[in-house]
């Protein structure tokens, strides 16, 4: 799809409701994580969740083949991370993305959450990434550019003394998980498509404590900071109204 999908109203009312439960989803998950927990376990406990509601299913789990529920994704892995036996530690920083498919509409979201007490820098990391995506909700709403929100981002953890990944970014999302606009966590304001009223958009700031780069990892799907350095990532998916954009999950 090369155009922005504009949400019937109808439309925008099962996304709110596939949104809740998205949200109701990651706020469970969230309070679940401790040393000990096994990302496998955060997943499993995840799908229930979702397929508890009716009609719910979790949007990620053979989406492209991926196995699982979440991307659970630990410290210097950025996205994709897949679920396992894995035991979080004290001092880890755990970023839990997952999607839900409801009534035929994505929604789409993600937080990174620390394990027990961390660093000064992850601390650091994990407020500058959830500044960041807070400014860029507050400008967006009709016809606001890619570009202004995506130079939002790179501005606030710049200034942080961090780096978004430049190869991942937000996009547009509705009737599929990942469609027009992509939305870059690093650009130049005024640039770029104009998002309409009735859009539906994943903004996702994913940055790094290091490198801008990353790297694949063996089992083909995670994605992890080049240099090894932390990274967090938080998603909101928004509604794009006149003055405003509404915070769906």
């Amino acid at each position: 799809m090369s155009a922005t999908q504009i949400l019937t109203e109808e439309e925008q009312a099962s996304a709110r409701r596939g949104g809740k439960i998205l949200r109701g989803c990651l706020d469970y998950v969230a309070s679940l994580v401790e040393a000990g927990v096994t990302t496998r376990f955060l997943d499993e406990k995840a799908e229930a969740f979702i397929r508890s509601h009716e009609g719910a299913v979790p949007a990620f789990k053979g989406y492209q083949g991926f196995p699982a529920t979440l991307c659970t994704s630990v410290n210097e892995q950025c996205v994709h991370g897949i679920p396992s036996e894995r035991a979080l530690t004290e001092g880890d920083i755990i970023s839990i993305d997952c999607g839900v498919l409801f009534e035929g509409l994505y929604t789409d979201a993600c937080l990174t959450v620390p394990v027990g007490k961390v660093s000064g820098e992850a601390e650091r990391l994990l407020t500058a990434t959830q500044h960041a995506l807070d400014a860029a909700l507050q400008i967006i709403r009709k016809d606001t550019k890619v570009g202004d929100i995506s130079f939002t981002i790179q501005k606030i953890v710049e200034s942080a003394g961090f780096h978004p990944v430049r190869s991942l970014t937000g996009h547009g999302l509705g009737k599929a998980l990942h469609q027009f606009p992509d939305i870059p966590n690093l650009g130049s304001a005024g640039t770029g498509a104009a998002i309409p009223v009735g859009a539906l958009i994943a903004i996702e700031p994913i940055i790094s404590a290091g490198s801008d780069e990353i790297r694949e990892g063996s089992d083909g799907w995670t994605l992890s900071i080049q240099d090894g350095a932390l990274s967090a990532h938080f998603e909101h998916t928004v509604l794009v109204q006149a003055e405003k954009c509404e915070v769906i999950a």
